[in-house]
């Protein structure tokens, strides 16, 4: 799932925690919920950065960099919203999984800048940029290894769902590197990649939440299935960004994925419609897939793609993850915990940068 912003490492003002993405403001409107939520916030914060400090001065610079360039925590506002469901809320345990559902994305997001190539993430220059391939490779591993070790402390049952999340990240990342099967059909080959790669984790941030709450079993399947759906419609939403979003805002050159080769939804879509018969498809396939190396013929290849039927279609696929997000919340009560999550599945596809 990504996250942009554009605070630098050198230029972050403090290790405050971030304002409460789109989709939260019922949370700091209630008085009881929001300073529970945001003193929370602030311990994740501090503990994180804990967390990843190193006493090598090179490794802790390494890992300190995309930590200290930002980024929404949605993962463990997720779980700290998740824990409410239970009679022990924000309790050590659960700011502890909040921590460590961070730390393990913040260690795929040094693998994902490798393997893409991305010169850029949250508005600052990848690590890889910075200190080459194999450092960010290491240093995505080091931060993984003090993932390990904080959640060993939590328990078996906590071991299991990291051991099973983390399979699920590796396998979707090698996934997406291997592409479809000859047999397999690209679209369901695709959202299998963003079962992996995005909403594992953030199903992962609801069970570890609502569980170490002691919430009862219904909620926690019910935050499992909330995230895995909630999850692929965020990285939905993104990947459609990546051709109608602005740089500005989000930190993310538009056309990435295009220029990578990154097959996503309205890239997909394209070609279902141009190979169904749709001739301004086929033309602007033709763009996709020509030499994207220029940024004039970059930027030529997006505004035709962000133009054409595709990109609606894409648009209205992701809502529809949405939609499923908000519906999988029905079991609840109808509490403002509810009505958060709702909102915040809501916010993940209104957004257009």
């Amino acid at each position: 799932m990504t996250e942009s912003s554009n605070t630098s490492p050198d230029t972050a003002a403090d290790d405050a925690a971030p304002a409460l993405p789109a989709g939260f403001a019922l949370i700091a409107e209630d008085p009881q919920l929001g300073p529970s939520i945001a003193a929370a916030l602030e311990l994740v914060e501090a503990r994180l950065l804990e967390a990843i400090s190193n006493s090598d001065p090179f490794a802790n610079a390494t890992s300190r960099h995309l930590a200290q360039a930002g980024g929404k925590r949605i993962r463990p506002l997720l779980a700290l919203l998740a824990s409410h469901l239970g009679p022990n809320p924000v309790n050590d345990d659960v700011i502890q999984t909040a921590v460590v559902v961070e730390l393990t994305h913040l260690a795929t997001l040094y693998h994902d800048d490798v393997m893409d190539s991305a010169p850029l993430r949250r508005g600052a220059p990848t690590a890889h940029e910075v200190w080459g391939n194999s450092v960010a490779v290491l240093t995505g591993d080091l931060i993984f290894a003090r993932a390990s070790s904080l959640v060993s402390e939590l328990g078996g049952e906590a071991l299991g769902i990291q051991a099973r999340t983390f399979e699920r990240l590796c396998m979707g990342q090698l996934h997406e590197t291997v592409g479809p099967r000859e047999e397999q059909d690209p679209l369901e080959h695709y959202l299998s990649v963003i079962s992996g790669k995005t909403a594992s984790l953030i199903a992962a941030a609801g069970e570890f939440g609502s569980l170490f709450s002691g919430a009862d079993r219904r909620a926690v399947d019910v935050m499992v299935e909330y995230g895995e759906k909630v999850g692929t419609a965020f990285q939905l939403a993104d990947d459609v960004i990546d051709v109608t979003g602005l740089q500005a805002k989000s930190g993310k050159t538009p056309g990435t994925d295009l220029r990578e080769g990154v097959p996503t939804l309205p890239v997909l879509l394209l070609r279902r419609n141009a190979a169904a018969g749709d001739a301004d498809a086929a033309a602007v396939l033709e763009l996709v897939d020509g030499d994207l190396s220029s940024d004039a013929a970059l930027a030529a290849a997006v505004q035709a793609l962000r133009e054409n039927r595709a990109t609606s279609e894409a648009w209205a696929v992701a809502r529809q993850w949405s939609d499923e997000a908000v519906a999988a919340l029905e079991p609840l009560p109808d509490t403002v915990v509810k009505q958060a999550l709702a909102s915040f599945a809501v916010a993940v596809v209104e957004r257009d940068v």
